[in-house]
Protein backbone atom coordinates (compact mmCIF):
# COMPACT_ATOMS: atom_id res chain seq x y z
CA UNK A 1 0.00 0.00 0.00
CA UNK A 2 1.12 3.16 -0.95
CA UNK A 3 2.94 5.58 1.82
CA UNK A 4 1.50 8.55 3.14
CA UNK A 5 3.52 11.74 2.78
CA UNK A 6 4.57 13.95 5.70
CA UNK A 7 1.24 15.55 6.05
CA UNK A 8 -0.97 12.88 6.04
CA UNK A 9 -2.58 12.47 2.33
CA UNK A 10 -1.49 10.18 0.26
CA UNK A 11 1.47 10.67 -2.36
CA UNK A 12 0.05 11.88 -5.53
CA UNK A 13 1.90 9.36 -7.41
CA UNK A 14 -0.14 6.66 -5.53
CA UNK A 15 -3.65 7.80 -6.45
CA UNK A 16 -6.05 6.22 -3.73
CA UNK A 17 -10.08 6.26 -3.25
CA UNK A 18 -11.22 7.25 0.43
CA UNK A 19 -13.77 6.87 2.29
CA UNK A 20 -15.08 9.55 4.21
CA UNK A 21 -17.21 9.19 7.87
CA UNK A 22 -19.04 11.53 9.42
CA UNK A 23 -20.06 9.24 12.93
CA UNK A 24 -23.34 10.45 14.83
CA UNK A 25 -25.66 8.30 17.16
CA UNK A 26 -28.66 8.99 14.62
CA UNK A 27 -26.82 8.62 11.38
CA UNK A 28 -23.44 8.32 9.98
CA UNK A 29 -22.89 10.33 6.97
CA UNK A 30 -20.68 8.76 3.87
CA UNK A 31 -18.82 10.48 1.49
CA UNK A 32 -16.05 9.26 -1.43
CA UNK A 33 -13.09 10.86 -2.50
CA UNK A 34 -9.73 10.09 -4.20
CA UNK A 35 -6.30 11.89 -4.18
CA UNK A 36 -6.41 13.01 -7.51
CA UNK A 37 -8.94 15.16 -7.65
CA UNK A 38 -9.00 15.84 -3.89
CA UNK A 39 -12.49 16.36 -4.00
CA UNK A 40 -15.08 14.18 -1.99
CA UNK A 41 -18.95 13.91 -3.00
CA UNK A 42 -21.47 12.87 -0.41
CA UNK A 43 -23.42 9.42 -0.65
CA UNK A 44 -26.44 8.24 1.26
CA UNK A 45 -25.86 8.69 5.23
CA UNK A 46 -26.58 4.99 6.95
CA UNK A 47 -29.43 5.31 9.59
CA UNK A 48 -28.95 4.07 12.91
CA UNK A 49 -31.66 2.06 13.88
CA UNK A 50 -33.52 2.92 17.73
CA UNK A 51 -32.56 0.90 19.98
CA UNK A 52 -29.09 -0.06 18.74
CA UNK A 53 -26.32 0.95 20.44
CA UNK A 54 -24.35 4.02 19.14
CA UNK A 55 -21.33 1.45 18.82
CA UNK A 56 -23.30 -1.13 16.38
CA UNK A 57 -23.87 1.11 13.50
CA UNK A 58 -25.40 -0.62 10.28
CA UNK A 59 -22.03 -2.23 9.66
CA UNK A 60 -22.78 -3.98 6.36
CA UNK A 61 -23.74 -0.68 4.71
CA UNK A 62 -20.41 1.21 5.60
CA UNK A 63 -19.00 -2.50 3.82
CA UNK A 64 -21.01 -2.56 0.95
CA UNK A 65 -19.74 1.05 0.11
CA UNK A 66 -16.08 0.35 0.60
CA UNK A 67 -16.82 -2.37 -1.81
CA UNK A 68 -18.45 -0.44 -4.46
CA UNK A 69 -16.29 2.87 -4.22
CA UNK A 70 -12.84 0.72 -3.88
CA UNK A 71 -11.65 2.76 -1.01
CA UNK A 72 -8.36 2.04 0.21
CA UNK A 73 -8.78 4.02 3.23
CA UNK A 74 -11.15 5.44 5.82
CA UNK A 75 -11.30 9.36 6.99
CA UNK A 76 -13.39 9.53 10.35
CA UNK A 77 -14.32 13.07 11.80
CA UNK A 78 -13.83 13.04 15.39
CA UNK A 79 -15.64 15.92 17.00
CA UNK A 80 -13.49 17.39 19.46
CA UNK A 81 -14.99 19.97 22.07
CA UNK A 82 -14.57 23.84 20.77
CA UNK A 83 -11.45 24.21 23.20
CA UNK A 84 -9.95 20.96 21.75
CA UNK A 85 -10.72 18.40 24.70
CA UNK A 86 -12.10 14.91 23.42
CA UNK A 87 -15.70 14.69 24.95
CA UNK A 88 -17.73 11.47 24.64
CA UNK A 89 -18.89 11.81 21.36
CA UNK A 90 -15.08 11.63 19.88
CA UNK A 91 -14.51 9.24 21.94
CA UNK A 92 -17.03 7.04 20.70
CA UNK A 93 -15.81 7.96 17.36
CA UNK A 94 -12.24 7.21 17.94
CA UNK A 95 -14.15 3.28 19.29
CA UNK A 96 -15.77 3.25 15.74
CA UNK A 97 -13.09 4.29 13.86
CA UNK A 98 -10.87 1.24 15.21
CA UNK A 99 -13.64 -1.08 14.60
CA UNK A 100 -13.88 0.23 10.73
CA UNK A 101 -10.04 -0.38 10.34
CA UNK A 102 -10.43 -3.91 12.82
CA UNK A 103 -13.07 -5.37 10.44
CA UNK A 104 -11.55 -3.87 7.10
CA UNK A 105 -8.13 -4.11 7.43
CA UNK A 106 -7.47 -0.53 6.06
CA UNK A 107 -5.87 2.31 7.23
CA UNK A 108 -8.30 4.72 9.15
CA UNK A 109 -7.76 8.22 9.95
CA UNK A 110 -9.12 10.53 12.73
CA UNK A 111 -9.63 14.00 11.17
CA UNK A 112 -10.46 16.92 13.75
CA UNK A 113 -14.16 17.39 12.20
CA UNK A 114 -15.12 20.49 14.05
CA UNK A 115 -17.93 23.18 12.17
CA UNK A 116 -17.58 20.65 9.71
CA UNK A 117 -21.65 20.28 9.82
CA UNK A 118 -21.77 23.95 9.75
CA UNK A 119 -20.01 24.42 6.81
CA UNK A 120 -21.74 21.57 4.88
CA UNK A 121 -25.11 22.94 5.81
CA UNK A 122 -23.91 26.57 4.49
CA UNK A 123 -22.43 25.00 1.41
CA UNK A 124 -26.00 22.81 0.87
CA UNK A 125 -28.18 26.28 1.27
CA UNK A 126 -25.71 28.03 -0.89
CA UNK A 127 -26.75 25.53 -4.20
CA UNK A 128 -29.78 25.92 -3.15
CA UNK A 129 -30.22 29.49 -3.44
CA UNK A 130 -28.52 29.38 -6.69
CA UNK A 131 -30.35 26.75 -8.23
CA UNK A 132 -27.49 23.74 -8.41
CA UNK A 133 -29.39 21.92 -5.86
CA UNK A 134 -32.93 21.58 -5.41
CA UNK A 135 -35.39 20.48 -2.42
CA UNK A 136 -35.43 20.77 0.71
CA UNK A 137 -32.24 20.32 3.04
CA UNK A 138 -32.71 17.28 5.08
CA UNK A 139 -30.43 16.04 8.29
CA UNK A 140 -28.98 13.15 6.08
CA UNK A 141 -27.85 15.36 3.27
CA UNK A 142 -25.78 17.23 6.17
CA UNK A 143 -24.19 15.00 7.52
CA UNK A 144 -23.25 13.27 4.09
CA UNK A 145 -22.00 16.51 2.88
CA UNK A 146 -20.13 16.93 6.37
CA UNK A 147 -18.18 13.71 5.76
CA UNK A 148 -17.08 14.95 2.46
CA UNK A 149 -15.87 18.23 4.27
CA UNK A 150 -13.74 16.15 6.44
CA UNK A 151 -12.70 13.65 4.05
CA UNK A 152 -11.53 17.38 1.95
CA UNK A 153 -9.69 18.41 5.00
CA UNK A 154 -7.65 15.13 5.29
CA UNK A 155 -6.44 15.55 1.56
CA UNK A 156 -5.77 18.92 1.83
CA UNK A 157 -2.97 18.34 4.90
CA UNK A 158 -5.24 18.71 7.95
CA UNK A 159 -3.27 15.81 8.97
CA UNK A 160 -4.59 13.59 11.82
CA UNK A 161 -6.56 14.21 14.56
CA UNK A 162 -4.74 14.38 18.06
CA UNK A 163 -1.63 12.76 15.75
CA UNK A 164 -3.58 9.60 15.62
CA UNK A 165 -3.78 7.37 13.17
CA UNK A 166 -5.10 3.74 13.75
Amino acid sequence: MPEPTTNGAASPAAPQILLGVDYGLRRIGLAVGDTITRRARPRPAVQVPAGRAPDEPEFERIARELRDSGATRIVVGCPYNPDGSQGTLARQASRFAAELGRRHRLPVHLVDERYSSIEATEALRAMRADGTRRGRVEKPDIDSAAAAVILERWMAGEGEAGGMQR
